[in-house]
């Protein structure tokens, strides 16, 4: 579901505008189009708060996001847990593979004082009480991570969000995307209600149409990295009749070359670089 959407000025919503991004608006965002722009927080608002926990998906909401976008592992008893590393060093006070420890122990971990000390003791979330804060409130994009690594989790995935009811098709939207395209099919299979999309790097520069149009036989997304976003290389994405979110904004300029090339949607940690409002 493409989500019209319309850029309106910061003062709009009362937040203090400096000359800077006064300067960024007038110079990036492009007078002739007249298109629509998805803003999708990347692990939440994680600019702001720490990656994938409760305060980051929160700061998302706050900022207007129309979608957030979790990275989904799997814990060694086989529960759906939200982090983005194979590893824990990075985002929590743990150590080793995600995958050598139980929910249970996974929970002992502090998630959120790498990022600062207000955020001391949040924990890795599971799928399941993500869904329970966030379900049916915001759209919501899900990648199965590193999926070779965890058999069986587009199984589990598909049954929490059968557990909360999100895949109706008059709910809110759940989009489901991996770099591995072959659990985007397995994916597609189980959930066929539900939009899928694949996601690729920078080694996709020279894709073909006929890739492309293999991909639309079981994805409506194609996600790119934004170094390898052209103006042909959106016209070919849409004339297959998919959608394309680009990964990972974190410059305002970017933003702004993103939307005139004509992209849907961009994947961004500072989802308050243009403010959005959603029109139906």
């Amino acid at each position: 579901m493409r989500r019209a959407i319309t850029i309106i000025i910061l003062a709009a919503l009362f937040i203090p505008i400096s000359a800077s991004v006064l300067s960024y608006a007038e110079e990036y965002v492009p007078k002739e189009r007249n298109g629509y722009l998805t803003s999708i927080a990347h692990r939440g608002a994680s600019a702001y708060a720490p990656e994938n926990t409760m305060p980051a998906f929160t700061k998302g909401v706050e900022m207007g996001a129309d979608y957030i976008e979790i990275d989904v592992q799997m814990s060694k008893d086989s529960i759906p847990i939200i982090i983005h590393d194979r590893t824990l060093n990075r985002t929590t006070n743990g150590k080793g593979k995600v995958s050598d420890y139980t929910l249970k122990e996974l929970k002992l971990l502090d998630a959120g004082s790498w990022f600062g000390e207000e955020f001391t003791g949040e924990t890795i979330p599971t799928l399941n009480e993500f869904l329970g804060e966030f379900g049916g409130k915001i759209n919501i994009l899900i990648e199965l991570k590193y999926p070779e690594l965890y058999p069986g989790i587009e199984e589990q995935v598909a049954n929490v969000l059968k557990e909360h009811k999100l895949v109706k098709p008059d709910s809110i939207e759940i989009i489901i995307q991996s770099f591995n395209h072959e659990s985007i099919k397995r994916s597609k299979e189980l959930l066929p209600e539900i939009p899928h999309g694949v996601l690729v790097g920078k080694d996709w520069r020279r894709i073909s149409s006929q890739q492309l149009e293999e991909f639309a036989t079981y994805a409506d997304y194609f996600n790119p990295s934004f170094n390898i976003v052209t103006a042909e290389l959106v016209e070919l994405v849409h004339l297959t009749n998919m959608t394309m979110y680009a990964y990972t904004v974190r410059d305002q300029s970017e933003a702004g070359r993103l939307y005139s090339l004509g992209v849907d949607g961009i994947i961004t940690d500072y989802p308050d670089y243009v403010n959005l409002i959603v029109q139906k």
